[in-house]
Protein backbone atom coordinates (compact mmCIF):
# COMPACT_ATOMS: atom_id res chain seq x y z
CA UNK A 1 0.00 0.00 0.00
CA UNK A 2 2.85 2.89 0.87
CA UNK A 3 5.12 1.56 -1.66
CA UNK A 4 2.92 2.87 -4.73
CA UNK A 5 2.55 6.15 -2.76
CA UNK A 6 5.95 6.42 -2.47
CA UNK A 7 6.43 5.42 -6.24
CA UNK A 8 4.06 7.84 -7.06
CA UNK A 9 5.48 10.91 -5.09
CA UNK A 10 8.79 10.12 -6.37
CA UNK A 11 7.42 10.34 -10.06
CA UNK A 12 5.61 13.89 -9.39
CA UNK A 13 8.69 15.27 -7.28
CA UNK A 14 11.11 14.37 -10.26
CA UNK A 15 8.62 15.91 -12.68
CA UNK A 16 8.72 18.78 -10.73
CA UNK A 17 12.13 18.81 -10.28
CA UNK A 18 12.87 18.20 -14.11
CA UNK A 19 10.74 21.06 -15.08
CA UNK A 20 12.29 23.41 -12.42
CA UNK A 21 15.59 23.13 -14.81
CA UNK A 22 13.67 25.31 -17.44
CA UNK A 23 11.49 27.24 -15.20
CA UNK A 24 13.26 30.00 -13.02
CA UNK A 25 10.93 29.98 -10.22
CA UNK A 26 10.27 26.61 -9.86
CA UNK A 27 13.19 25.08 -7.60
CA UNK A 28 15.08 21.77 -8.68
CA UNK A 29 17.11 21.18 -5.95
CA UNK A 30 14.19 19.66 -3.04
CA UNK A 31 12.18 18.52 -5.70
CA UNK A 32 14.96 16.12 -6.68
CA UNK A 33 15.69 15.51 -2.99
CA UNK A 34 12.40 14.31 -2.84
CA UNK A 35 12.10 12.21 -5.30
CA UNK A 36 15.33 10.36 -3.95
CA UNK A 37 13.91 9.93 -0.82
CA UNK A 38 10.63 8.77 -1.90
CA UNK A 39 12.40 6.18 -4.42
CA UNK A 40 14.06 4.93 -1.96
CA UNK A 41 10.71 3.60 0.04
CA UNK A 42 8.99 2.67 -3.24
CA UNK A 43 11.92 1.78 -5.76
CA UNK A 44 15.28 1.56 -4.93
CA UNK A 45 16.38 0.91 -8.34
CA UNK A 46 14.93 3.97 -9.32
CA UNK A 47 17.04 5.95 -6.15
CA UNK A 48 20.18 3.92 -7.48
CA UNK A 49 19.32 5.88 -10.72
CA UNK A 50 19.03 9.06 -9.60
CA UNK A 51 22.26 8.34 -7.29
CA UNK A 52 24.15 7.26 -10.36
CA UNK A 53 23.05 10.33 -12.60
CA UNK A 54 25.60 13.25 -12.79
CA UNK A 55 23.79 15.87 -12.36
CA UNK A 56 21.42 14.99 -9.55
CA UNK A 57 23.57 12.35 -7.77
CA UNK A 58 26.26 14.28 -6.05
CA UNK A 59 23.76 17.07 -4.71
CA UNK A 60 21.63 13.70 -3.20
CA UNK A 61 24.66 12.36 -1.74
CA UNK A 62 26.20 15.61 -0.27
CA UNK A 63 23.03 16.29 1.33
CA UNK A 64 22.62 13.07 2.61
CA UNK A 65 25.65 12.77 3.89
CA UNK A 66 26.31 16.60 5.17
CA UNK A 67 22.95 18.16 4.72
CA UNK A 68 25.09 20.24 2.11
CA UNK A 69 23.70 22.22 -0.36
CA UNK A 70 25.79 23.32 -3.25
CA UNK A 71 27.02 26.84 -3.39
CA UNK A 72 25.26 27.67 -6.78
CA UNK A 73 21.99 26.39 -5.47
CA UNK A 74 22.34 28.68 -2.32
CA UNK A 75 22.75 31.44 -4.08
CA UNK A 76 19.90 31.06 -6.79
CA UNK A 77 17.89 30.12 -3.63
CA UNK A 78 18.44 33.18 -1.63
CA UNK A 79 17.70 34.80 -4.98
CA UNK A 80 14.42 33.42 -5.86
CA UNK A 81 13.21 34.47 -2.39
CA UNK A 82 14.35 37.98 -1.92
CA UNK A 83 12.45 38.32 -6.12
CA UNK A 84 9.20 36.91 -3.97
CA UNK A 85 9.83 38.96 -0.76
CA UNK A 86 9.74 41.89 -2.70
CA UNK A 87 6.90 40.48 -5.11
CA UNK A 88 5.28 39.90 -1.92
CA UNK A 89 6.00 43.67 -0.72
CA UNK A 90 4.65 45.82 -3.22
CA UNK A 91 1.88 43.66 -4.66
CA UNK A 92 0.42 42.27 -1.17
CA UNK A 93 -1.31 45.27 1.22
CA UNK A 94 -0.17 46.26 4.97
CA UNK A 95 0.63 43.69 7.32
CA UNK A 96 0.12 40.78 4.91
CA UNK A 97 3.38 42.11 2.66
CA UNK A 98 5.15 41.16 5.74
CA UNK A 99 3.79 37.48 5.99
CA UNK A 100 6.17 36.32 2.66
CA UNK A 101 9.15 38.59 3.60
CA UNK A 102 9.05 36.87 7.12
CA UNK A 103 8.99 33.49 5.37
CA UNK A 104 11.94 33.74 3.10
CA UNK A 105 13.93 35.18 5.72
CA UNK A 106 13.83 32.33 8.00
CA UNK A 107 14.29 29.89 4.93
CA UNK A 108 17.02 32.23 3.32
CA UNK A 109 18.62 32.31 6.92
CA UNK A 110 18.49 28.60 7.30
CA UNK A 111 19.56 27.58 3.45
CA UNK A 112 22.62 29.86 4.38
CA UNK A 113 23.38 28.19 7.71
CA UNK A 114 23.85 24.58 5.40
CA UNK A 115 27.34 23.24 4.98
CA UNK A 116 27.94 24.15 1.38
CA UNK A 117 28.89 21.30 -1.03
Amino acid sequence: MRKPFYLTAGAVSLVLGLAGVFLPLLPTTPFVLLAAFCFARGNPAWEARLLADPRFGPSIRAWRERGAIPRKGKRLAVLMMLISALGGWFLLPPPWHMVPAGCCAVVGAWVLTRPSA
